[in-house]
């Protein structure tokens, strides 16, 4: 398939799919009503990520008539286990362990076959949780409209540069049609969205970004710092408020709007300009692990990483004062 061709068709279906899915004719019609971690008011649709893999999946599909492969089948056969168990859980609520269960499996499977050294005792636990955390976290972030979409284009564009930057042309042209996915559906979830992602689409996007880091880190082209930087707008942010959370002796598997975007919005910032301030971020990130994957020594590491704590830490106390000086919102 032409190098350019995969990403416009990735784009274009997952457009296509996702416009029709918000649109009245659409049969298959998944409402979300405001909820304890919602920041919407009004019942909107999700299930928008179905538009997001039928873009990744037109191209698997194109790819493999053409008797090419589009992707590890490790990766693929995870991504599709979590997709189906998340969208029986936007359907009808699945249970915590059955969902947790498939993750898990999804994460050894992904493992197995990532190409990653072999690992055992607390290493390779810790790997499996980190997945089964990518995978969740995202999930939790998915609550603000053009965030997770916006991670997705702006997240897998990056490790596409990556892969090119390291010579592997195969993981960045597929990495490309997974942010072009993303860049479709975000035509109707960027504020004011007209549709929601929904389980089926964050949790795998989250699972994806796992496996397409793990599978870099695994041939050994790809520092473990430079995926944990693309994506930490959303790790840091998911991770600083369960820790926060666990300090305070909060039920943490319970719903909440606690997360700093979500703190932003309530404090009186529309959407649009949190999810702008968000990119902003984004960008940021990426491009600092773009260049950290043409100078990986650990002392230029560690200041990098350093000095994106310090941002981040500026970052939580301007939230906070957002929050004292705003105008509270409650919708």
């Amino acid at each position: 398939m032409n190098a350019l061709l995969g990403p416009v068709v990735s784009f274009l279906v997952a457009w296509g799919m996702t416009a029709w899915l918000a649109s009245g004719s659409s049969p298959f019609r998944i409402m979300d009503p405001p909820g304890a971690r919602s920041l919407h008011s009004k019942p909107k649709p999700r299930g928008g990520g179905l538009g997001i893999l039928s873009g990744i999946g037109a191209v698997s599909v194109v790819r493999w008539a053409s008797g090419q492969d589009f992707a590890l089948t490790p990766q693929l056969v995870g991504a599709g286990m979590v997709a189906v168990v998340s969208l029986a859980d936007d359907l009808r609520h699945m249970p915590a362990t059955v969902r947790l269960g498939v993750h898990v499996a999804a994460a050894v499977l992904l493992l197995w076959g990532a190409n990653f050294p072999e690992v055992a005792g607390w290493l390779a636990g810790f790997s499996v949780l980190a997945v089964v955390w990518m995978v969740n976290l995202y999930n939790f972030m998915d609550g603000m409209d053009g965030f997770a979409g916006g991670m997705g284009a702006w997240g897998f564009g990056f490790l596409a540069l990556c892969g090119w930057v390291a010579g592997q042309p195969d993981y960045a042209w597929s990495a490309l049609v997974i942010a072009a996915a993303n860049l479709g559906f975000l035509l109707c979830n960027f504020p004011p969205a007209r549709i929601f992602m929904g389980d089926v689409g964050s949790a795998t996007m989250g699972f994806l970004a796992a496996a397409y880091s793990w599978r870099g880190i695994g041939a050994g082209w790809l520092p473990p710092e430079v995926p944990f930087l693309i994506f930490s707008p959303f790790i840091v942010d998911a991770t600083v408020t369960l820790v926060r959370r666990l300090i305070r002796g909060e039920r943490v598997w319970e719903a909440h709007r606690t997360h700093y975007y979500q703190r932003l919005v309530r404090a009186g910032w529309s959407h649009r300009r949190t999810v702008l301030a968000e990119y902003g971020f984004m960008m940021g990130c990426g491009l600092t692990a773009t260049v950290l994957m043409k100078n990986s020594e650990p002392t230029v590491t560690l200041a990098v990483l350093g000095a994106w704590g310090v941002v981040y830490g500026v970052a939580a106390l301007l939230v906070g004062r957002a929050e004292q000086t705003g105008r509270p919102t409650t919708g």
